[in-house]
């Protein structure tokens, strides 16, 4: 258990290092905009900037931008999650302090797309591991929960008021640049990880009563559970169904291998549901 949260840990500081890089080596100078909270945090820095002659760091704001953000995360999302946020946006802010901002090229297409692509990288290994690089992914998660949604909606809608902006603020390029490195970052995450808000997991064990309890124990889903044989062994054994959303399938995979590491698992994509899925505040009738 140590060396998985470690290795969660490690992988979530190795996403704040690559998010600094992104925006200060790429973003920050050709004056293109990441996603995320990162993202407003590089336009208020610009603006405050050029138009108020203050200086203050993008790693600062991010900083303070997520401090409410982070106690939302605590009572809504779950301590665990929220505390790989605060270690990710406090790395972040270290990171790009610390390194230098600088133009590795002057064509802001390539700073548009390589910047994309790092951010992408980042992000994507922290959700693969079920962890979170804070900001929008928390309050788009609160959102989510809320009215059952895609997460995917909020995202757009929250970078989409950061897309305008930087095109009333700055030149209607800049907003367009902006698109194409929402739009990179998006493509990378899902390579990374999955593209789809909701996935099926079908559980073929021995060991179902047992997987039952240790699932409930750190997720409220529904499970049905339908008897099973094995057609080589002609052996009996218990299939389990459930719906999860993406945020939640790192730790399924780890229970599993924790209570039964010979269950055969299968994950596909979830088009839709329809019935009772739970959301906050919901409780099962």
């Amino acid at each position: 258990m140590f060396f998985i949260e470690a290795k969660r840990i490690a992988v979530v500081i190795f996403g704040s290092f690559l998010l600094a890089i992104s925006l200060n080596f790429f973003l920050i100078n050709a004056n293109v905009y990441s996603s995320g909270f990162a993202g407003a945090a590089q336009l208020t820095s610009s603006v405050f900037a050029d138009y108020l002659d203050i200086s203050i760091g993008t790693g600062i704001l991010l900083f303070i931008f997520n401090i409410p953000v982070i106690i939302l995360g605590w009572f809504k999302v779950g301590r665990g999650f929220t505390i790989y946020s605060i270690v990710s946006v406090i790395f972040a802010t270290l990171f790009m302090e610390i390194l230098p901002v600088l133009s590795v090229s002057n064509d802001i297409i390539l700073n548009a797309v390589f910047g994309g692509v790092i951010a992408g990288v980042g992000i994507g290994l922290s959700l693969k591991l079920g962890a979170s690089t804070g900001g929008m992914d928390i309050v788009a998660m609160v959102l989510s929960r809320l009215q059952d949604k895609p997460i995917g909606t909020y995202f757009l809608i929250l970078n989409g008021i950061i897309i305008v902006l930087a095109g009333i603020v700055y030149e209607p390029e800049n907003a367009l640049y902006t698109m194409l490195t929402l739009y990179v970052t998006t493509a990378v995450i899902d390579m990374i990880h999955t593209r789809h808000e909701k996935v099926t997991a079908m559980i073929v064990t021995r060991k179902a009563d047992e997987l039952q309890k240790a699932i409930h124990q750190k997720m409220v889903r529904g499970i049905t559970i339908l008897p099973a044989k094995g057609a080589y062994t002609g052996e009996d054994k218990s299939m389990m169904y459930l719906v999860i959303t993406r945020y939640e399938l790192y730790d399924l995979e780890t229970i599993i291998k924790e209570v039964d590491p010979n269950a055969f698992t299968n994950i596909v994509q979830t088009v839709g549901i329809y019935g009772f899925f739970r959301r906050e505040g919901e409780t099962v009738k």
